[in-house]
């Protein structure tokens, strides 16, 4: 009996991919099973480490997964959707065509700042230099709150990615189209993921990857290829997760006329007269007030 391998049979592996309630385990010795969850539970998602038991060749049942590290997942009305676990560094993957949408880029920032998640932005494309350059004026802003944007032209040479992603185990997330999975050629260049045509009429790529997929770079480096999103749903958030997601906001809480200020039109509120004061970006104090509104109007589940 290896340390793997516990007394009743179960053994511990890695879920390096994940499609519904179908999911790839990779063990110890690299054996892969096809794995189902046990009864209706199917809250596992790439990167998480589970015990399986094997019910037949290559076959095998999740019984369950250990604690995490961090998990990246949003959530609307209706459900909650897992992107990916215990990650250490959500790379964010722009770029000017099709146009990106700066909400969600915005969204995905929050969901790593509430996890303690290290995000990197990518600017793709930036072979299109005229589009490219109003991109990267536009993305000055969070470069200024300290998220790192590297530019890539990841049809040409993805050189200048791969440094900062090694030692992380990382995720790649973005609307689809913005060149996810030629990023995921260019490091696996033997993977050869699918990719896609953008559509020039709808503005937007078509998905392509419908499966999260962990891939192995090196012993201490991974990324996990997630499916396009258009929307990202933050209803899980309590109001306090929400204000300590924006980094800017911290120096001025606290010295609010109220204690229990929301930040939003109160009277005396610090952030609000940093925002007059152009202390705080006004995109960003916008973007604040409206998933405050989402927060005050989900459904009576999340509260």
């Amino acid at each position: 009996m290896t340390e793997h391998q516990t007394r009743s049979g179960t053994e511990t592996g890695l879920v390096t991919a994940a499609h519904g309630r179908h999911y790839v385990v990779e063990l110890a010795h690299g054996d892969l099973l096809h794995c189902y969850p046990r009864g209706k539970r199917n809250s596992y998602a790439c990167g998480d480490m589970v015990d399986v038991e094997r019910s037949g060749d290559r076959q095998g049942t999740i019984k369950n997964a250990h604690s995490r590290t961090s998990l990246l997942y949003r959530s609307d009305r209706y459900r909650q959707k897992i992107i990916a676990a215990n990650i250490t560094q959500a790379v964010v993957v722009v770029a000017a065509k099709p146009a990106f949408n700066e909400d969600l880029l915005q969204r995905c920032l929050i969901a790593c700042e509430q996890q303690h998640i290290k995000a990197l932005i990518v600017l793709n494309k930036t072979d299109l230099v005229e589009e490219t350059a109003k991109t990267a004026i536009q993305l000055t802003l969070y470069r200024e709150l300290g998220y790192p944007v590297v530019p890539l032209a990841a049809h040409n040479d993805i050189s200048p990615l791969k440094s900062a992603l090694r030692g992380q185990r990382n995720v790649l997330v973005g609307q689809s189209g913005m060149g996810k999975s030629t990023i995921v050629n260019g490091l696996l260049p033997d993977v050869r993921a699918r990719t896609a045509e953008i559509s020039e009429a709808l503005d937007s790529g078509k998905h392509t990857t419908t499966t999260a997929q962990l891939y192995q770079l090196d012993a201490e480096t991974s990324i996990i290829d997630s499916p396009g999103l258009q929307t990202f749903g933050l209803l899980h958030l309590s109001q306090t997760d929400l204000v300590n997601c924006f980094p800017e906001f911290k120096p001025f809480l606290g010295h609010c006329r109220f204690d229990d200020c929301r930040h939003n039109v109160e009277p005396g509120c610090a952030v609000i007269s940093a925002v007059k004061e152009q202390r705080v970006d006004e995109r960003r104090w916008s973007a604040y007030r409206e998933l405050v509104a989402e927060l005050d109007a989900k459904p009576r589940r999340w509260a």
